[in-house]
Formats: C-alpha cells, structure tokens, sequence
C-alpha cells in the first residue's frame, strides 16, 4: 500500500494545487519512488489511498497498467494512517503486505530495503516490522530519531527528548492480524506501534543506504543533490 491522502501542508506553496505525492524530485513525481520500490519488490497490485486533490492521484495511477493499482477513496474522510490502512484491508488480504508513504524516497546500498524486510521478517515473533535510519544516513532530516532498539532488532520504546533514536523512515511490513479489534474508523500507526512495543511484537531493521527525508520546499534542493551524487558514484 501506498499512503497518499495527506494534505501535505508543510510543502506549501507547491501543494496549493497539486497533492504533495505529485510534487516533482528530479523531474519525478515523489510517489513514483516508493511506487518503484515496491515494482522491484515483486508487488502484483498497489493500493493507493487518496484524499486531498484525489483526482489528480486516481489520474497519476491510470497510467500504470502494470502492477495492478486499486484505488482506496478517502474522500468523504481523510482516515489517517491507520484508519486508512483499516479501510484497504479487505483489497489487501490476510498475508503480510508492506505500506510505503509516498514521500518517502530512499537510496538502497547493497541488498534492497524491501527485500531486507521480507528476509527479516518472523512471523512467530513480529507483527510489524519498520524500516529505520541512524540520522548520520539521513539528508534533510533534523529530528533526533523516533524508536530505539535492541539487539535483536525489538523496538523497546521512543526517544525522549536529549536520546539518539533511529528515524522511522516511510516503510514497513505488516501483517494483518496487528488491526485485529480496532474499532476506530480514523486513526494513527501510532496508537497501534505503541501496543505492538507493548506486546514486544514491533521490530525494525536499519537502512543500509541513506533516506531523503523531502517535507518542505526547501528540501526538495538537498534531495535532488543526493540523488545525483548517488548516480554519479554508481557509474
């Protein structure tokens, strides 16, 4: 799944007509890269939320004909990320899926972060399993990080202020089961992430490249140089 209802209010201006997913890195629209990511992953159908100018969305994914996109209509109600989720399930099915926020653009090195994911993921053991960042791999990004870990990859809590946690960076793989008896039509990942820590049944694994964290205009200048020196080393 892609999440792609927000209104994208810290890109403004350039969201005043165009929803945030459509805002152009590098000549590409910003969902177009977790939407390749998930291609090279072997994905056979995308579901895209949409919301906030969904048009233009439902106009975008038409003209991919391969993998499949279904679109999930949030128009009547933006239902946040997990209300949004909760809503696509039943097109999403009863396996593991991963969801990736379409502003979330990523440089993999070495082995791909989904197929990472799927490698470490442990079905006896997890029901959600988040993609993270240290915030020396990170471009545009000055928060302290969201989640600290263990050893064995269990998240045990969220930063406080003054330690150095590892930034949640826009994907994750989940199974189904971790929305069982919401009775909540609109709400956060947060709320199920904190269970999940609660239960010991959220992980996360490091990102091996560097995240391009693009929420403001202003950013979009860091991310684009980051792409074209990672371009530039790979020939």
């Amino acid at each position: 799944m892609v999440m792609a209802a927000g209104f994208g209010q810290r890109m403004q201006p350039l969201t005043n007509g165009k929803p945030k997913p459509l805002v152009s890195v590098k000549g590409v629209p910003l969902i177009e890269y977790g939407f390749a990511r998930l291609c090279e992953a072997g994905c056979e159908t995308i579901v895209v939320n949409v919301h906030y100018l969904a048009d233009q969305i439902e106009a975008w994914a038409k003209r991919h004909a391969s993998p499949k996109v279904i679109i999930s209509d949030e128009r009547q109600e933006l239902l946040d990320t997990g209300g949004g989720i909760v809503k696509a399930l039943p097109i999403l099915g009863s396996e593991p899926f991963f969801v990736v926020n379409s502003d979330s653009i990523w440089i993999d090195e070495g082995r791909p972060a989904l197929e990472r994911l799927r490698a470490a993921w442990d079905e006896a053991r997890m029901d959600c399993l988040l993609l993270l960042c240290p915030s020396e791999r990170t471009v545009g990004y000055d928060g302290q990080g969201d989640f600290l870990k263990d050893s064995e990859g269990r998240i045990i809590g969220r930063a406080r202020h003054g330690e150095k946690g590892l930034a949640y960076i826009g994907a994750y793989l989940v199974h189904p089961r971790l929305f069982a008896n919401v009775r909540l039509s609109k709400f956060s990942m947060n709320l199920l992430w904190d269970r999940a820590i609660a239960d010991k049944r959220l992980f996360g694994i490091e990102h091996k490249g560097l995240w391009l964290h693009v929420g403001t205009p202003e950013s979009i200048a860091l991310a684009e140089g980051a792409l074209k020196e990672a371009l530039t080393l790979s020939r």
